[in-house]
């Protein structure tokens, strides 16, 4: 008698949890992906589409990640940071290295890369020293620091770049809208900082101080490329293909590293807004809203839909770019999808203690929310 056995099954069930997976990891993808399929439903693709697209803020954020992906990849930031920390002596000037060095580093390479880059590295110092019980405070101090340390430069954040050239800005200008908040926020962290007791610590991890003297010079010199395509030093083609010759010749896993799902995220949502926009009633209402006060409204389409897709958004119905840029910086604080790089600190802290996360989330949204009341007063008066 001959039995033929069946392979086993590798269909539906077994790409239930891969699309989980996916689901979970690129949450926000899927939903810009939503979003602009809704909307094409109602605007069908035609010629006008390709005005929706912005090449050059797409160019810049991928020769910028791609960068910053090889400087990463030979330990740079983290090698510095080390260096920084070790010298602190203290716990309350430890921290306020952490929380500083995520800050500024925010300014240049962007809110979720510093992120990326240095909350291993307040992990490394905490637990290294005994400190655990402060992670929670650590890493909501350097999230908030990554969200609001980016605002002051047109490249410190996804939105701001985006703004930036959607607007044409004048350099000087962007930063003088932005230095309120920003010197608010930086007085807000030091008095968060000093907090913390003056304990001393000793770090047992051992620095690594050696970097790869030509890669550095070399990717230190893209970076500044990348930079000068933002202030429109250089035509962005050329840049482009400068950076990706590059880093093909150099470093090809930092082009495979860069989050393509931001770049895609971006492509998706100026589909959606570009359709939004092209809507009458939609379009009336948001024009009516922004027009009784640009700041409130941004700051609370934050909340709800994240900075960066609200960037994209309301930019499509007020000139007001001012009041637009100041709300979608100052919004990344309050609720965990105000700023997509909220969700990475969430899921690193996770990742270092699971089963805690109500108590995380309580603790990010009073602080958060506090330094969001402090800043939208500011920036109203």
């Amino acid at each position: 008698m001959n039995i033929t056995r069946r392979a086993p099954s590798h269909g539906l069930p077994s790409l239930i949890p891969a699309a989980a997976g996916f689901l979970k990891n690129n949450i926000v993808l899927v939903v810009a992906a939503l979003a602009a399929a809704v909307t094409s439903i109602i605007v069908p693709p035609d010629s006008q589409y390709l005005s929706y697209f912005d090449f050059k803020t797409l160019t810049c954020l991928f020769c910028t990640l791609a960068v910053v992906c090889a400087l990463k990849n030979i330990k740079f930031f983290t090698t510095i940071a080390k260096s920084i920390v070790k010298a602190s002596g203290n716990l309350r000037t430890a921290v306020t290295a952490l929380v500083f060095i995520t800050y500024f580093g925010s300014m240049l390479i962007a809110n979720d890369m510093a992120l990326i880059t240095f909350l291993p590295l307040g992990y490394i110092v905490l637990s290294s020293t005994g400190n655990e019980k402060h992670m929670p405070f650590v890493f909501i101090l350097q999230n908030i620091a990554a969200n609001l340390g980016g605002m002051l430069t047109p490249f410190g954040n996804p939105q701001n770049l985006y703004l930036y050239t959607n607007f044409s800005i004048p350099t000087m200008e962007f930063v003088m809208i932005m230095l309120k908040p920003f010197i608010v926020a930086t007085i807000l962290i030091l008095v968060c900082c000093f907090t913390v007791k003056k304990d001393k610590i000793e770090l047992t991890e051992k620095v690594e101080n050696r970097l790869p003297a030509a890669r550095t010079a070399i990717y230190i010199v893209l970076f500044a490329l990348s930079i000068a395509i933002v202030f429109n030093v250089i035509p962005y083609l050329l840049g482009l293909v400068i950076i990706f010759a590059a880093l093909m010749f150099m470093d090809r896993k930092a082009l495979t590293a860069v989050d393509y799902s931001l770049l895609l995220t971006f492509v998706f949502f100026f589909i959606f807004a570009g359709n939004m926009a092209r809507i009458p009633e939609i379009n009336a209402l948001f024009s009516f809203l922004l027009s009784k006060n640009t700041l409130l409204v941004s700051v609370l389409s934050c909340q709800f839909i994240s900075n960066v897709p609200s960037a994209v958004l309301l930019s499509q119905f007020t000139g007001n770019y001012a009041d637009l840029l100041v709300g979608v910086n100052i919004g990344g604080t309050g609720t965990l999808i105000a700023s997509l790089a909220s969700l990475i600190t969430f899921k690193e802290y996770l990742s270092h203690n699971p089963g805690c996360a109500l108590s995380y989330i309580l603790k990010f949204t009073a602080f958060n929310f506090g330094f969001l009341a402090v800043l939208v007063v500011v920036c109203l008066i």
